[in-house]
């Protein structure tokens, strides 16, 4: 007599919408949760053949994308509805802090009306997942001593300022109308995806040109700003703990360790067994008006709540994208 099996319980997989899926911290995510065995669709404001991110990382061909304007509430909605995700990840913004004083518009419909939006998607379907915001540093201003997530709030651009709307924000819909949402306030993170246009890449960019034409100079600002610099992908792993987490609170994502320009220069240029003060050419034109001196987290929290830390540090950060700049070259 034949034998019947029982048929196979399916298991399903997770379902990841990422909104602003090409910049650095979307590309990475996705092939995060690629890994994680995620069903992943990213959205992007513009339909294109391939991404540059995602060539390099190769996870063109591994992932759906909808071309959607995220200041659109009805398109928000109706792919909400559509694809109805576990995990809803906004990482779509205008990035730079310098270009929101050129654009300050720009600026605040990327970040604070996008995030309205979503937020009102997710309360009109009564959306019942969770929601990762991208919040940013730039929040808290000079902070004399690490940032916690109830720090007094300063920001010094309007881009900081756009920020600080979306987190409060998200805050409000998630008290008031408690929808699953949370903001990780994101330190400076970086890796070879991100923009030529950040200050440690025209740093580490010169300083590759300068040891092939010892005549090459950088103009630089202020030397003397100090940051948090952490590694772009260990900053994704504690992003997707926070929001596989069932704590729903927002998170400082940092280092808890500060760097002086003047040292992120000093260790990139010995690296290349150059001496920084032969080719750097201080420009008082670069100076921002309202720059941050200092601005350094406290990641204690992630720690005792999540049991993420960042172990790779800024000789190694350093190391990482001097390397990956020259196998490029």
């Amino acid at each position: 007599m034949k034998q019947i099996r029982a048929p196979e319980l399916l298991i399903m997989r997770a379902k990841a919408l990422v909104i602003g899926c090409s910049g650095q911290d979307g590309s990475y995510l996705i092939k995060y949760l690629l890994s994680k065995n995620y069903d992943v669709i990213g959205t992007s404001r513009f339909h294109r053949r391939s991404y540059p991110n995602h060539d390099v990382l190769k996870i063109n061909d591994k992932f759906v994308i909808k071309e959607i304007d995220p200041t659109n509430l009805d398109s928000l909605k109706k792919l909400f509805l559509k694809e109805n995700p576990d995990q809803i990840y906004n990482f779509s913004a205008q990035s730079s802090v310098g270009f929101s004083f050129v654009n300050p518009i720009e600026t605040q419909k990327s970040i604070a009306e996008v995030t309205v939006n979503i937020l009102e998607a997710c309360r009109e379907i009564d959306f019942k997942g969770k929601v990762f915001f991208a919040g940013s540093s730039e929040v808290y201003g000079v902070t004399k001593i690490p940032a916690t997530i109830n720090s007094v709030i300063n920001p010094q651009s309007p881009y900081g300022i756009a920020k600080v709307e979306s987190m409060l924000l998200v805050k409000l819909y998630r008290e008031i109308y408690n929808l699953n949402v949370i903001t990780g306030v994101l330190f400076p993170h970086e890796s070879p995806l991100r923009s030529k246009n950040f200050i440690t890449h025209k740093i580490i960019n010169g300083a590759i040109e300068c040891s092939k034409n010892k005549h090459h100079k950088i103009h630089i600002g202020n030397l003397n700003i100090e940051r948090d610099w952490g590694w772009a992908e260990e900053f994704i792993e504690g992003i997707h703990l926070m929001i596989t987490s069932d704590l729903q609170k927002d998170q400082i994502i940092c280092t808890g360790k500060s760097t002086k320009l003047s040292e992120f220069i000093e260790k990139s240029f010995k690296k290349l067994n150059l001496n920084w003060k032969d080719h750097i050419v201080i420009e008082k034109r670069l100076f921002r008006g309202k720059d941050i001196s200092k601005s350094v987290g406290d990641p204690r929290k992630m720690f005792e709540e999540l049991n993420w830390r960042a172990n790779i540090k800024i000789d190694d950060i350093i190391e990482k994208l001097i390397n990956s700049k020259l196998i490029l070259r």
